[in-house]
């Protein structure tokens, strides 16, 4: 049994569906398949939440509209069958009716909660999996959409909630096995989840690798596949380096740290339930399904080229919040982070300085604003009177981070990476590094980066040897 998962990108578009259908029907034996929500539409979704608890009426109903022709525009393209295409789009257009009701009663509540993020979120992978189960039976194979509210059972840490194995491990036995006895590709969820009373959670942005993880360890299936627009994980970003290399085989706790570290292709959760129950994990394009991809497995060949990689991350902002005097502590500090988490907004990056009296946060353009207010509503406020704090956005940054392997040279990953920065000028905001010498970040101003990733690219060696 082979779990696939497919992301946002790989369901983006028509021709994306068309091409998903095309790689799971060309796959022999059993197969389960788990599908996250359509490219952009759960950061869609969350905006249209905070839209309506902030009383802006127009926006959430514009984005209720814009994910109705987004999705239906699909439906009428691969549907031919004017019953199959009725139903689905009346599913499209209920559950999406259902989505503006609760917008609604967020607005009249003037707030929105982790958990009513996370029930507003779940509606993206509901609405993909059925039209993809659906685009499965028009092109002759049985498939089904189920909603792993069914299957994953997890604790109320809304906005990333564990699993309990047990449970879930019961729930997927009891559920999927008569599914593919009968011949039919279940089409699960990505994402989400419910807790054993029934109120749905999820497990983390990205978290549909997550997901596919659990599947395939409460299943024991062969293998999981994870399907995204690159070749796998590579040396760096093949977009802003063409030459990028794919690291073709790699150790869980490998795979792990460039996870943890901001590699797209692979959320950081993904790997435990894999290891746990010793499964493979392949990474794959599904723009190009030929390409072998990465493999990840406990004990990879002695005689494999180990490399390190270059993770980078754009679509960033700092936030500073601060006193203006020396009123700043590290109590303040744990509070600032404390309100952001409560608020569902993810800090990929921070930094401590007193010297400055100020906490610096990187956290998600899409989030920003939503994060500024969260801040401003704590910190305009008794004890630090506002005309003492300094709130506000100080940049639009990236970061990049140099993950590296033991033994890799000499020299030492970190002091390679500070010399290269150091050479090609770029200007480090700010630095986190672990307490191993083989793994450091930068945060570093949003325009540098693509000049910077392919510097160091270089000056690592990482350049593809030429035939």
């Amino acid at each position: 049994m082979i779990i696939h998962k497919f992301g946002g990108t790989s369901v983006g578009s028509v021709e994306r569906f068309t091409a998903v259908v095309d790689i799971v029907l060309g796959q022999a034996g059993e197969n389960v398949v788990v599908v996250s929500a359509m490219r952009g539409v759960t950061n869609q979704l969350v905006a249209g939440a905070r839209a309506a608890a902030e009383g802006r009426d127009d926006v959430y109903r514009e984005i209720k509209a814009a994910l109705l022709d987004k999705h239906l525009a699909v439906v009428e393209v691969l549907l031919p069958d004017t019953v199959a295409r009725l139903d689905v789009g009346g599913f499209v257009e209920d559950r999406l009716h259902d989505l503006e009701r609760l917008y609604r009663s967020i607005a009249i509540l003037g707030e929105v909660t982790v958990r009513g993020c996370d029930t507003v979120a779940a509606f993206g992978e509901q609405l993909s999996s059925n039209i993809l189960a659906a685009v499965l039976r028009a092109r002759g194979a049985r498939a089904e959409a189920v909603s792993a509210t069914e299957l994953i059972v997890t604790d109320d840490n809304f906005g990333s909630a564990k699993p309990l194995m047990g449970k879930t491990r019961t729930q997927l036995r009891r559920c999927i096995p008569p599914l593919i006895e009968r011949g039919v590709i279940p089409v699960i969820t990505g994402y989400i989840a419910a807790t054993a009373q029934g109120v749905t959670t999820t497990l983390g942005r990205g978290g549909s690798d997550y997901t596919a993880a659990i599947v395939g360890a409460g299943l024991e299936a062969d293998e999981v596949w994870v399907w995204s627009d690159v070749d796998g994980i590579l040396t760096a970003d093949p977009n802003i380096v063409p030459g990028a290399r794919t690291l073709a085989e790699l150790s869980y706790a490998e795979a792990a740290d460039l996870a943890y570290y901001g590699a797209d292709v692979l959320h950081p959760k993904t790997v435990g339930p894999v290891v746990e129950a010793g499964i493979p994990l392949r990474l794959l394009n599904s723009f190009a399904p030929e390409h072998p991809g990465t493999l990840v497995v406990r004990s990879p060949d002695a005689n494999r080229e180990r490399l390190p990689a270059i993770i980078s991350t754009t679509g960033l902002a700092m936030i500073a919040v601060g006193s203006r005097d020396d009123a700043w502590s590290l109590a303040m500090t744990a509070r600032a982070l404390q309100c952001l988490s409560d608020a569902g907004v993810d800090v990929p990056m921070f930094s401590q300085s007193f010297s400055e009296h100020a906490l610096n946060l990187v956290v998600r353009d899409q989030d920003q604003a939503h994060a500024l207010r969260v801040l401003e509503g704590a910190f305009g406020r008794a004890p630090l009177p506002r005309e003492q704090a300094a709130l506000g956005v100080k940049a639009q940054v990236a970061t990049v981070s140099v993950v590296g392997v033991p033994g890799w040279n000499t020299k030492g990953i970190v002091s390679h990476a500070f010399a290269a920065l150091g050479q090609h000028g770029t200007r480090v905001i700010a630095v986190a590094q672990a307490a191993t010498e083989y793994n450091v970040s930068f945060c570093i101003p949003e325009a540098q980066v693509a000049d910077t990733v392919r510097f160091l690219h270089r000056e690592l060696g990482l350049e593809r040897i030429s035939e």
